[in-house]
């Protein structure tokens, strides 16, 4: 009896050593470089009646919540956030969100120093502020290679959610070169780590206790955490970092193109092998690309030599490219590949003007072989207009009023191009139509067949 109870004993601990074994320990981690990690608090001075209808407060601890006020004074609002040291001489990381519209901002660190900070920059399109406090021999965070990240590879994040320091949670990488609505600069890395207000900031380490990402954002219907949560990569982080630290500011290439991806669909429709690159939807007709020659309907497939996987990669290879650079873009037009040379120009916040919308008076008639009956466009743009949809088009969400500008690569300026565009292209097992709508264009691919 006592040999089956020892052989007992003796095979939970070895399925006890062998589950330690392949879990991953963090421990390490945080305590090494834990301390790199600070807590920061701004302090805003708000009207006491735009804050009452605020639903972020009731997410407040109430340690947190401002006091109750007769909503006719000025008032110091508190947030939190977190950060992370990059430099034994006091230089921080964090989100510039999170020192926005502050007034003071403070520092803890984790051996209870504080510190009044100062705010060197912030980047509100990368989301990225640069602090320095008034100390030095301060532990720094080690700076790691986010393209090294594998997805399903484990990552930790620590922060102050809520307001409660240093707090560690973890999870793994669900997908890299993620694009957000409004944000073409920053191809955010996916996690489901616990990440949630007052996170913002902190530092997201792989597993070599190495600073991958910075905390920035997440995915949720409730305020709080939903399993989807975003990282800046830090070299993404860091080259925004250095020019606030030498300029005060950030300088960012400009190519003059609105692309989108391609897709499987699209990639058969112009000839490629397979579905990568970019392609150009539309053109800045004062631009670099244009003065390149890029046109709509071409797929850009590299940049300086880099190849562009998806279309993501574009946009923040032109963004860390310093303005007047002379750049090299390998083409896809036509069925073959071309270089051209562009010299960047330099980014603005500036929104280009809107035209106004295309207007037509000619009757519909029968559709074509694409389900669409189409008429001359009298806008400045050419092209036709869509004055009814049906079939294949109507099912991949092109409508009356839309605007068709080429067909593949070939601009059309009128029914009959159109037409002979269509006729060309029905040989083929799916056809691409750059189509504006909105003032917006973009290449919707058909299947013919």
């Amino acid at each position: 009896m006592k040999k089956w109870f020892y052989l007992i004993v003796f095979l939970l601990a070895v399925n006890t050593s062998a589950f330690a074994a392949t879990y991953p320990d963090f421990t390490q981690i945080v305590r090494d470089h834990g301390p790199a990690v600070v807590n920061i608090t701004t302090t805003e001075i708000m009207h006491a009646s735009s804050m009452q209808n605020d639903p972020l407060l009731d997410m407040m601890p109430p340690f947190m919540r401002p006091p109750q006020s007769d909503g006719n004074s000025n008032m110091p609002v508190h947030s939190g956030g977190s950060g992370f040291i990059i430099s034994n001489d006091g230089y921080i990381l964090t989100n510039a969100h999170v020192v926005d519209d502050a007034q003071e901002v403070d520092v803890k660190l984790t051996d209870k120093r504080e510190f009044r900070a100062k705010v060197i920059g912030a980047d509100k399109r990368s989301d990225i502020a640069l602090l320095k406090i008034p100390a030095t021999g301060l532990p720094v965070a080690p700076i790691g290679n986010p393209k090294q990240l594998q997805v399903g590879e484990w990552v930790l994040a620590i922060g102050s959610p809520f307001g409660f320091e240093n707090s560690v949670t973890a999870g793994i990488v669900s997908a890299k070169d993620r694009s957000l609505p409004d944000d073409n600069y920053v191809p955010f890395i996916q996690t489901d780590a616990a990440v949630n207000p007052g996170n913002s900031g902190g530092p997201l380490f792989n597993m070599k206790g190495e600073v991958v990402g910075i905390n920035s954002q997440i995915f949720s219907r409730s305020g709080g955490y939903m399993g989807v949560s975003f990282a800046i990569p830090i070299d993404v982080a860091m080259q925004v970092a250095n020019q606030l630290k030498q300029y005060g500011k950030v300088y960012r290439g400009k190519l003059g193109v609105v692309i989108q991806d391609v897709s499987a669909h699209a990639a058969t429709a112009f000839g490629l092998s397979r579905a990568t690159g970019a392609l150009v939807a539309q053109v800045d007709p004062d631009g670099p690309a244009a003065r390149a020659g890029i046109k709509p309907g071409d797929v850009i497939l590299k940049f300086n030599g880099q190849p562009i996987e998806h279309s993501i990669d574009l946009p923040s290879m032109v963004a860390q490219t310093r303005p007047g650079t002379l750049v090299q873009l390998e083409l896809w037009r036509n069925r073959n590949s071309m270089t051209v040379s562009a010299k960047l120009a330099e980014m603005s916040d500036k929104k280009s003007p809107r035209s106004l919308p295309a207007s037509t008076t000619e009757k519909a008639g029968h559709p074509d072989k694409l389900g669409l009956v189409v008429a001359d466009n009298r806008g400045a743009s050419g092209g036709v207009v869509v004055r009814r949809s049906s079939g294949f088009a109507a099912q991949t969400g092109i409508q009356t009023g839309d605007v068709i500008l080429a067909v593949g690569g070939n601009k059309v300026r009128n029914v009959a191009e159109y037409r002979a565009q269509v006729d060309a292209a029905l040989k083929q097992h799916y056809v691409a139509l750059l189509v504006r709508r909105d003032n917006e264009t973009i290449y919707v691919t058909l299947e013919t067949e």
